[in-house]
């Protein structure tokens, strides 16, 4: 292996990809380079958001299974991050289409809607790993896979860098659905709207900043812990 790692990301989104790249910055010890595998955009029929994730962990179990447990598409990845917000819980598999919804059903994947009360945050977490992991029919795509599950989206985590620790949108951060919505709805100098570009702007905060991000977001440490042990 060079000292340069290669790192696959599957997300619900290209603002995540700034996220989670700014924090493997603070995270990693070795240089890295992360190439976003899903969403595509030379591959729309995947779809976006967390349907996309969906189909995509369904379609990488299909692959797996007939090439007896190996993703031939993940050759030469030293690791493969897989995205999924936590306020997926909320939501159902009709969010994503009748024929998902029968789906779910011939495929005996874990029940959506799927929240637990909070605090704490680590049993609706543990609920919607166990929803990935039954998208993937129990398969690992490849030897080094992680889960980046941030509670309630991985804005939280820009919020919680960017914020002074004390701020409103910041009380009971990892139980709030709309931390990432308050960012777009701060005073005009304060406001960061929900694009790639202000996303991009801000996210060096979060590797500057992700002690506190960390003592702020349980899911930004536990992420660390789980890479860093596979890596």
């Amino acid at each position: 292996m060079s000292d340069l790692l290669r790192i696959a990301l599957v997300a619900e989104g290209p603002t995540d990809y700034e996220i989670i790249h700014a924090a493997l910055r603070a995270i990693l010890p070795r240089p890295f380079v992360m190439t976003l595998l899903q969403p595509e955009a030379t591959r729309p029929e995947m779809g976006g958001g967390w349907c996309g994730v969906r189909k995509w962990c369904h379609d990488t179990r299909l692959r797996c299974t007939s090439v007896h447990g190996a993703d031939i598409t993940l050759t030469g990845f030293d690791l493969l991050v897989i995205h999924l917000d936590l306020d997926v819980a909320a939501l159902s598999y009709a969010d994503c289409g009748t024929e998902v919804e029968s789906m779910a059903r011939d495929w005996n994947w874990i029940t959506l809607p799927c929240q637990q009360p909070c605090p704490p945050i680590s049993a609706t977490r543990d609920h919607i790993e166990s929803a990935l992991k039954s998208w993937l029919g129990g398969e690992v795509p490849m030897h080094r896979t992680q889960y980046c599950l941030p509670a309630q989206s991985s804005g939280t985590w820009l919020a919680a860098a960017i914020l002074p620790s004390g701020h409103a949108l910041l009380a009971s951060v990892e139980c709030d659905t709309s931390v990432e919505k308050g960012l777009a709805q701060l005073p005009k100098k304060e406001r960061i709207k929900k694009s790639v570009l202000e996303y991009r702007k801000y996210a060096p905060d979060i590797t500057t900043q992700w002690q506190k991000v960390k003592q702020i977001c349980t899911q930004a440490e536990r992420f660390e812990q789980t890479v860093l042990a596979i890596i």
